[in-house]
């Protein structure tokens, strides 16, 4: 039979130019190399330690042990069928939504990207190797799940019985990833894949999970190109949760517009993302900018369209991370443009809340879903930055719609549509601080909607238009 052995995992980190010391792994998992931890989960004891600590490599591992008779324990009923099958399955030994969870309980921390005092190894790609000895699936499953986050995927399949070859395979293959990929982009990719290949969650699935599942693919399942397998997968082939999350990913897919949602399109709608850039882009036009700076520009989804308006001469965006700046020239084709088409171009690291003399005196600042990502308290300073130090001539926001949120299946009575955002206003909210902004820093204001407006609730993003008053080609 299929060799049994324990659900394990192993993280694998070698020396590189941004891990020159690979057991600095260990503060990127919160977890000490020089000792052995354990864990209560659920259903059994996970066990953390390091097999393998050099100066070129180190390795973390995690061992779960599980108890099939802890997992039924208090349970009514057979859920698996009949009782036997619910003590005497491969839960114990294959990789599975048990070990997802105990994932998201013993690195936690490393999950969400907590740096504590390493945020700049916990915000850069390491060259990684992950292994599961044993992991549900078919090897072209597996493949066609992990290799779109560009990991290089080995998927062996294993026998079922190695003494009768003539039985097959089993339905599970030893997986090994490898990959420059942040940790936290790993961890994540491993916690909500791994239920997709067990198709078969040991808990109860809920309204919860949607806004798990978001939070956890942030950044990656929204463009996905099984992201439809995944999300009914995952979500226990709950149909109401499926359309739940896939319109809640699609606020978060950063996709250039014309390549994001062509099913959706195909089908007669026009998703948010797409009104929103083109919102941006037809006030960009009236105002006939010679320079604009996408300001939070992330992977660059506005930007070709900006490099692409009549008249624009300077287009920068800026971002703090180096990794979506990085993103952002690998989307545009940098390395492959012409020198007059890069000398329009400028990617800029550059944080909202300092100056930056670079930025000075251009005539069109966007801030396209930036703001409500921002600390509040921090948020003064943002704006003393860029209506006071930088000055342009015009600048656009655009911000969620809290109150619009009731129209989105499962986002709970509170409940913010991206796992970052530190809040979002009501329409009087953005009103408010608009003016505010707009009256102190000699400002012209106006608001408007973007999207299908609800007599109710109003438009799902809404926008603030500011132009200084001495600016001539306001907004009509």
């Amino acid at each position: 039979m299929v060799q049994t052995v324990p659900v394990l995992l192993t993280i694998s980190a070698g020396r590189s130019a941004v891990l020159e010391t690979p057991a600095d792994l260990g503060y990127l998992l919160h977890k000490h190399p020089d000792r052995v931890q354990s864990f209560a989960v659920y259903g059994g004891t996970a066990h953390v330690f390091y097999p393998e600590v050099s100066s070129d490599r180190c390795t973390a591992a995690m061992v779960l042990e599980v108890d099939p008779v802890a997992l039924v324990r208090g349970r009514s009923g057979a859920r698996d069928g009949f009782t036997l099958g619910q003590y005497i399955n491969d839960r114990p030994y294959v990789a599975s939504s048990l070990l997802a969870v105990a994932m998201a309980k013993v690195f936690r921390s490393a999950l969400n990207g907590h740096g504590n005092g390493h945020e700049q190894l916990t915000e850069s790609a390491l060259d990684l190797t992950i292994t599961l000895p044993v992991v549900p699936g078919a090897p072209d499953l597996v493949r066609r799940l992990f290799a779109p986050m560009g990991w290089d995927v080995t998927a062996a399949p294993l026998p079922l019985d190695p003494t009768v070859p003539e039985w097959g395979d089993a339905p599970l293959v030893s997986l090994t990833l490898a990959g420059s990929v942040r940790l936290a982009d790993a961890l994540n990719h491993l916690y909500v894949l791994l239920p997709v290949l067990d198709d078969g969650k040991h808990y109860w699935v809920g309204d919860d999970e949607v806004d798990k599942l978001v939070r956890a693919g942030s950044g990656w399942l929204e463009k996905h190109p099984d992201r439809d397998l995944v999300t009914h997968r995952y979500l226990a082939h709950q149909r109401r949760l499926k359309d739940a999350a896939t319109l809640r990913l699609i606020e978060l897919d950063d996709r250039p517009v014309e390549e994001a949602l062509e099913d959706q399109e195909a089908a007669g709608a026009r998703p948010l993302v797409r009104q929103r850039h083109d919102a941006v882009l037809d006030i960009a036009r009236q105002l006939r900018p010679s320079t604009v700076a996408d300001l939070g520009c992330g992977p660059g989804a506005l930007l070709a369209s900006l490099l692409e308006l009549q008249g624009v001469v300077r287009v920068i965006g800026t971002d703090v991370s180096d990794s979506a700046l990085a993103r952002a020239a690998t989307r545009l084709h940098v390395d492959r443009m012409t020198e007059r088409q890069s000398e329009r171009l400028s990617l800029m690291l550059s944080s909202l809340q300092y100056e930056d003399d670079r930025l000075a005196g251009i005539d069109l600042a966007i801030l396209m879903e930036v703001v409500e990502h921002i600390d509040p308290t921090r948020l003064p300073a943002v704006v003393g930055n860029v209506f006071g130090s930088m000055r342009p001539r015009h600048v656009v926001v655009t911000t969620p719609n809290t109150e619009y949120n009731v129209r989105y299946p499962t986002l709970y009575d509170g409940g913010l549509r991206h796992p970052d955002h530190r809040f979002e206003w009501t329409r009087d909210e953005l009103a408010s601080w608009a003016t505010a902004v707009a009256e102190s820093h000699g400002y012209d204001l106006q608001l408007r909607p973007v999207g299908d407006v609800d007599p109710e609730v109003g438009s799902p993003t809404q926008m603030a238009v500011f132009s200084h008053h001495a600016s001539s080609g306001e907004v009509s």
